[in-house]
């Protein structure tokens, strides 16, 4: 009698994947950085809108010539439409709150998401949650707790800031999986992009400053850094699956503190590190527990 050693032994992440994922929270380190960065100067909502709108003119100038009319065709325009102004919503809570608040802490709030995503979807998706995983969300709020404490520097109201884009991020996710399947990757990013950059126009007239010429590369670099880290991501879902990605893209948090220490001076004090550990390994024990599909976004992704 044989016996299959492959289906004894356990999965293998591809190390392509891990490598995007490496890559893609460094992008997303880069994004936030640049654009707490941008924000000391510069209206917060004009920051958001060149954020997306290079986002646009770098997959016109890259995908457009390959694609063609591919790039534009949905099958589902209202979910794209709610999908996008939900990451859009998202963003703008997060620039915002690194605009006060150090990186590393709102990082770290932000990523409160899976949890979030966890008990919307009893309501939402009509999922089943068992008691260890509803012990484990209100442990990992807990977490929050050691970052936002009575008498830190952290209790400020930019931290609801924080906890609303968490709050978008995770409606966002939920949307994700029930329009998952019906449109190409690609298109779905364009269309982020997109709906991003036609809403935050209208507010432009009232947030427009002109930019300074030596800001012009950190613009240019702030789209680009938000578009390659959602591409990257997509091309991991690809060829693995989110649960097993998701303790990958937890790394940010350390490109995070570093970024945020070497840039801005800041550095998490002790309870702010027990808040993170507590606050990472609830998300992990969610993810691993919910056991993603393919195609879902890894709950750490975000932006």
């Amino acid at each position: 009698m044989e016996t299959t050693a492959d289906s004894a032994s356990p999965h293998r992440v591809d190390p392509r994947a891990v490598l995007m994922m490496l890559g893609m929270a460094l992008c997303f380190t880069v994004l936030e950085t640049t654009a707490k960065f941008l924000s000391r100067s510069y209206p917060v909502p004009m920051v958001v809108w060149v954020r997306y709108t290079v986002h646009v003119g770098l997959m016109l100038l890259i995908f457009l010539p390959i694609r063609r009319g591919q790039l534009f065709r949905t099958v589902q325009p209202a979910g794209q439409i709610a999908r996008a102004t939900l990451l859009l919503g998202s963003t703008i809570c997060n620039f915002g709150a690194i605009s006060f608040l150090p990186l590393a802490e709102v990082k770290a709030i932000s990523f409160v998401s899976p949890l979030l995503v966890t008990a919307l979807a009893v309501w939402l998706l009509k999922e089943r949650v068992t008691p260890g995983r509803w012990i484990v969300i209100l442990v990992g709020f807990g977490g929050t707790l050691f970052i936002v404490r009575p008498g830190s520097a952290m209790l400020n109201p930019a931290v609801l800031l924080a906890l609303g884009s968490a709050s978008c991020y995770s409606l966002y996710q939920i949307i994700t999986r029930k329009i998952s399947g019906g449109d190409d990757p690609v298109t779905t990013l364009f269309y982020t992009a997109v709906v991003g950059c036609a809403i935050m126009t209208f507010m432009l007239p009232y947030s427009w400053k002109m930019p300074a010429l030596a800001d012009l590369p950190l613009f240019v670099l702030l789209g680009a850094a938000g578009m390659s880290g959602h591409y990257l991501l997509i091309k991991a879902l690809e060829i693995e699956r989110a649960s097993a990605l998701s303790p990958f893209g937890y790394s940010q948090l350390i490109w995070i503190v570093l970024a945020g220490y070497v840039v801005f001076g800041d550095f998490p004090d002790r309870h702010s590190m027990i808040g993170m550990a507590i606050i990472v390994a609830s998300g992990l024990y969610v993810a691993w527990g919910h056991g993603t599909r393919k195609d879902e976004e890894p709950d750490s992704a975000i932006e």
